[in-house]
């Protein structure tokens, strides 16, 4: 069964908050139709290929879900009958495991695991009038996921096209704790305007486990994000494989041959570069990015400009209050002393850390990492002071 080319499907593509502006030009590069920017995402519309482009070549999108279903509603029953009044057995089999995610945002319902149940119950009591049989619940690895998002007076319903989260590329094995995800990890490279074409030097110097460095690798390759991994589209009913393998092909064929690149990372934790070939060597790109065992503040810059681009620790990840006290005016120093020229950007949580480095950032981009508020800072060093009196 081939699938429609209509444009009239309706799509959601969640984001890390703050970046979505940059994945609606991004949707619209990858056939969107037409974009509407929502807090945490992008709805939009388009077709199947469309679809499957965004999944596989998306650096932001956190996922592609399509719109299956919409009304009012004022009781659990409402959602119920929304949920079961739906094609279900168009899309997929009762072979296929099932499990339900609800959101909400000023719903007057009280119970969200309630309302999970009764659509789950409305997905289940829908294939037993229709085939006799039901699929199976399965909340680790399920074939279909179905989201719902209820307003304060509508439901909507969606059929998940990605599975897992598009940040899992497919191939990293090495965390480190409390990971940057890869697609905020894009974004943050993307406002930085750093040029993944050309040859402008790119440096993380506090690397962890390499989230950046991967990220500008590909992007500097053109790999698309999504080639290493399986989608939750190929499940569905109508699937067409032949045209899947061709913009699979097609984006293949874009891919550069691995190449030493002006992409340049350390840190001064063994454990953590260990992490970090592990990741690139794991994509292909152990051979495109050099690594280095530096302290930050004493690490010498690989280029004479470029951008560095950095997520320092903060929080419980250093310690105590005392010790950052004790570090951001060192790094301060450092960028002073030593990134001369370059457009530095740090992410933190730690919004005392522009008055503690004691340096005046230029931009200030909020943004979240999950559900922590953080920013962006960006400090243009040229020569000549840029610090600030502390007080």
């Amino acid at each position: 069964m081939s699938v429609p080319v209509s444009m009239n499907e309706v799509f959601f593509s969640p984001v890390p908050r703050g970046l979505e502006g940059l994945l609606a030009e991004e949707l619209r590069m990858l056939g969107a139709a037409e974009t509407r920017i929502l807090p945490g995402g992008v709805e939009w519309h388009g077709d199947w290929p469309a679809c499957w482009r965004a999944n596989l070549e998306s650096r932001l999108a956190t996922r592609v879900l399509w719109r299956v279903g919409h009304g009012r509603y004022r009781s659990e029953a409402d959602i119920y009958k929304l949920a079961r009044d739906l094609a279900w057995t168009k899309w997929f089999t009762p072979d296929e495991t099932i499990r339900v995610f609800v959101t909400a945002r000023q719903s007057p319902l009280k119970s969200l695991e309630f309302i999970t149940l009764r659509i789950k119950d409305a997905v289940c009591d829908h294939f037993r009038a229709t085939h006799g049989s039901r699929p199976s619940v399965d909340t680790a690895q399920p074939m279909v996921r179905i989201h719902a998002f209820l307003s304060r007076d509508t439901a909507t319903l969606y059929l998940d096209t990605s599975g897992e989260p598009l940040y899992k590329r497919g191939f990293k094995p090495g965390t480190v704790e409390a990971p940057l995800k890869e697609n905020l990890a894009a974004g943050i490279l993307m406002l930085s305007g750093w040029r993944a074409q050309s040859d402008e030097p790119l440096a993380d110097p506090m690397c962890g486990s390499g989230t950046f460095l991967a990220e500008a690798a590909q992007m500097a390759l053109g790999i698309a994000p999504g080639l290493g991994r399986r989608f939750a589209f190929e499940h569905l009913r109508g699937f067409d494989a032949s045209l899947w393998d061709s913009l699979r092909k097609a984006a293949e064929a874009r891919r550069q041959p691995a190449r030493t690149l002006p992409i340049y990372g350390s840190d001064i934790a063994g454990s953590q570069l260990r992490r970090t070939r592990e990741n690139l060597a794991a994509a292909g790109l152990e051979h495109c990015v050099s690594l280095s065992k530096t302290d930050l503040l004493e690490y010498s810059p690989p280029a004479s400009g470029g951008v560095m681009v950095a997520n320092p620790p903060y929080g419980v990840r250093l310690g105590e209050a005392e010790e950052l006290a004790a570090f951001y005016p060192l790094l301060g120093d450092a960028l002073k002393q030593r990134w001369a020229c370059w457009r530095c950007y740090l992410f933190s949580a730690d919004m005392n850390l522009p008055r503690a480095i004691g340096l005046k950032a230029s931009r200030r981009t909020p943004l979240y990492n999950g559900a922590l508020e953080c920013r962006l800072f960006e400090y243009k060093m040229i020569a000549g002071s840029l610090r600030v009196p502390r007080q």
